[in-house]
């Protein structure tokens, strides 16, 4: 669909890196009013959010997003400006063109020839969109769900458009999304003369036994959807500089990426349980947690799939692996939500690109899951 191209040019041409919608939703509110959807602007702070309904009935189809893009990086290393859309050798290049506005686009685009088909359509049809979702995500998402929430509006199906395909457009679909728990454990020993170490402790070699339990650790087995979960160091920090210094503290950042067969709760416990068995002096700062999500085969993984196959002659393969998403807020609210976006090959890259045919393929998808679900 031309139109879809020509609106995530326009998109990608504002600078809305995150927390800046440089625009964007206003640009879409005013299209989306043209179709009779009531658009509302919700700001929470730097962020702007954008929630747009279509009916008032049941169910709710929602399409949820973000506006917002990571930073270009090295421009010089870009072929072409970042933020100046350009088509070459059938890709279209520039920042966000894969995460995730052409995703914005088609879902646009599929709206409204779903409404030229389907005028009086069943149900109702929304859009959710923040630009707060690549960075700390306080003030985007969780804080539109928690209004909707405190006036009793209720999501029935979402979709959003997060970039889940691996080779080709619809081969993967997300039903779900791992936990994430954060944390800074700090061991202390006591500092001292490299030469005397019986006058020192070294916290690091204290750590070094508990260390090693930890990553032989296994918290669970996983479920049907989920792997085992997983926990990752991924810096550790000690010393002066000087090389003839025992450190008195060492600092470790550790993350659990967790299924639903374990709770942020029990990774806790467990995790202070060795700890305390190997008689260590710490404290730990927990931070960044997001909790796992998974929805089961039903009505809408069957539609979603479904349209897929139509379109592509291939049945999609269920995932819940990759980072975290703001899915995490919707499924509070939604009881069924389901990823699908463009090949995440190059996002957060150089040269960040969509296939042109991808782009022309993407908003017929969601036409059908439109036609599958309120039709």
């Amino acid at each position: 669909m031309q139109s879809a191209l020509d609106l995530v040019q326009d998109l990608i041409a504002r600078r809305s890196v995150t927390p800046a919608d440089a625009g964007c939703q206003q640009l879409l509110a005013e299209r989306l009013a043209g179709a009779g959807f009531s658009c509302e602007a919700l700001p929470f702070g730097a962020v702007s959010n954008l929630w747009a309904r279509r009916g008032l009935g049941a169910p709710l189809l929602c399409f949820a997003g973000h506006t917002d893009v990571v930073p270009p990086g090295p421009l010089e290393q870009w072929r072409s400006d970042p933020f100046k859309p350009t088509v070459r050798d059938g890709q279209l290049y520039g920042r966000g063109a894969a995460d995730m506005k052409a995703s914005i686009a088609s879902f646009v685009v599929a709206i409204e020839a779903f409404l030229r088909e389907y005028p009086d359509h069943r149900g109702s049809i929304a859009l959710l969109l923040t630009s707060d979702e690549e960075g700390p995500a306080v003030d985007g998402t969780t804080r539109v769900i928690e209004h909707l929430r405190a006036r009793k509006e209720k999501i029935d199906y979402c979709i959003v458009g997060e970039p889940t395909s691996g080779e080709s457009l619809g081969d993967t679909i997300k039903n779900g999304r791992r936990g994430s728990l954060s944390g800074r454990l700090t061991v202390r020993g006591a500092q001292g003369h490299i030469a005397y170490p019986h006058l020192a402790r070294n916290p690091i070699h204290l750590l070094a036994p508990a260390l090693a339990e930890l990553t032989a650790t296994e918290w669970d087995r996983g479920t049907d959807f989920f792997p085992p979960t997983a926990w990752q160091v991924s810096n550790l920090h000690a010393g002066t500089g000087a090389t003839n210094v025992i450190p008195g503290v060492v600092e470790l950042d550790f993350n659990f990426r967790f299924s639903t067969a374990s709770t942020e709760q029990s990774l806790r416990e467990r995790l202070e349980a060795i700890l305390r068995r190997h008689g260590l002096d710490y404290a730990i700062a927990w931070t960044g947690l997001s909790r796992p999500f998974i929805t089961q085969p039903g009505a809408l993984v069957s539609a979603v799939s479904d349209a897929i196959e139509s379109r592509t002659r291939r049945r999609p393969k269920l995932s819940t692996d990759g980072g975290t998403s703001d899915g995490r807020f919707i499924a509070t609210l939604c009881p069924e939500i389901v990823e699908l976006g463009p090949v995440n090959a190059s996002i957060h890259k150089i040269d960040e690109h969509i296939a042109l045919e991808a782009l022309e393929e993407l908003p017929l998808i969601y036409l059908e899951i439109l036609r599958r679900l309120v039709a």
